[in-house]
């Protein structure tokens, strides 16, 4: 099962962005996520075609598996 992490943020122009991290641990908590969210926008650390990170949206882990067939 491959897990990811993503930070989901609202751009100045409205749009959500989304972060996608491999691999997160399995104890990661919303409290800690939206904490390291907080840093990146208030350190202004990245800029996107809709102008800067503005907003906190979301943090989740997505999963995905992959399963042959018989």
């Amino acid at each position: 099962m491959v897990k990811t992490l993503e930070l989901v943020f609202r751009n100045q122009s409205g749009k959500e962005v989304t972060i996608n991290l491999a691999d997160p641990r399995d104890d990661v908590t919303q409290a800690q996520a939206k904490t390291v969210m907080q840093d990146i926008l208030t350190k202004n650390v990245f800029s996107t075609k809709g102008g800067d990170l503005a907003q906190i949206v979301d943090a989740r882990v997505r999963t995905r598996e992959a399963v042959s067939l018989a």
